[in-house]
């Protein structure tokens, strides 16, 4: 099969959402997520629209195009819904109609699901609670919490409540929700990587980093630490040499990390050293 297209317009992505594990709080910036990765020609989600719990997603699937799928549950205990998923997944899958799958759920019984797309060439992005199991989560090309999309909806709207406009102020860190800290396995799995692609002098290039620890931890993400982005993530460990090239283009720019050398022999050695490299050195 051919390689994704590079613009996220032109890729056509399938978004298959689980009602009974979403809520439709949920759904703003869930959706801002998902246009980062693909154009979402295919938008659908799953449940039993005759139960009340569901009442809320009704007054946003028009405002977001998406199509309801109705699942009875025809018998106790089994979840008519996930059948429903999954049969339409494999069915847009032969038919060829996307090139990259969006799973929102939290539950583990689309991790097969998961995997068979990933071996038919497609990517597979996941979106789910922080309680979603491993399995689950390790089957994706990468997973998104939505509790961190919750803090950031959150912090869009208190910037645009917050700032006044008669008086200037200094910017500022934003306050951010955290699913966790920068402990030691989060710096050996920096580390390692950055050794895994570095150069003879040490130098590894930020992009290449990230890509690579993505699909070692599909569920990496900076904005769980707090940060928007993985380059000042990078800066507040303190244990990495930061270098910022020109790329020939004004607008553009590569960064390059190394760990410096007072750290290196620790990593060499212990892995993360003490761990106590979680402050701007």
């Amino acid at each position: 099969m051919e390689k994704n297209p590079e613009k996220p317009s032109e890729i056509r992505m399938a978004v298959l959402i689980d009602a009974d594990n979403v809520s439709a709080q949920n759904i703003k910036g869930m959706m801002e997520e998902i246009a980062r990765y693909g154009n979402p020609t295919i938008k659908r989600i799953y449940g039993d629209w005759t139960r009340p719990n569901l009442g809320g997603w009704k007054n946003l699937l028009l405002d977001y195009a998406i199509t309801p799928i109705q699942q009875f549950g025809y018998t106790t205990g089994k979840n008519a819904t996930d059948s429903a998923m999954i049969i339409d997944a494999m069915d847009i899958l032969y038919s060829d109609r996307a090139d990259s799958f969006c799973l929102v759920s939290s539950d583990s019984d689309f991790t097969r699901l998961a995997m068979r797309l990933r071996e038919a060439g497609k990517t597979v992005y996941g979106i789910g609670e922080q309680k979603t199991p491993n399995a689950f989560i390790a089957a994706c090309d990468r997973f998104i919490y939505l509790e961190i999309l919750e803090e950031s909806s959150r912090d869009d709207h208190e910037t645009v409540a917050e700032v006044p406009e008669h008086k200037p102020q200094r910017q500022q860190q934003p306050r951010k929700k955290t699913l966790g800290k920068i402990g030691p396995d989060v710096i050996k799995l920096i580390s390692s990587t950055i050794r895994d692609v570095e150069d003879e002098n040490g130098w590894a290039y930020l992009g290449e980093v990230g890509s690579l620890i993505q699909k070692k931890q599909p569920s990496f993400d900076s904005r769980n630490y707090g940060f928007e982005k993985l380059t000042p993530m990078i800066k507040a460990i303190g244990r990495y040499e930061i270098d910022v090239r020109d790329t020939g283009h004004s607008s553009s720019k590569h960064i390059f990390i190394r760990i410096k050398a007072k750290y290196s022999n620790q990593d060499k050695n212990n892995g993360t050293g003490n761990g106590s490299g979680t402050h701007t050195g």
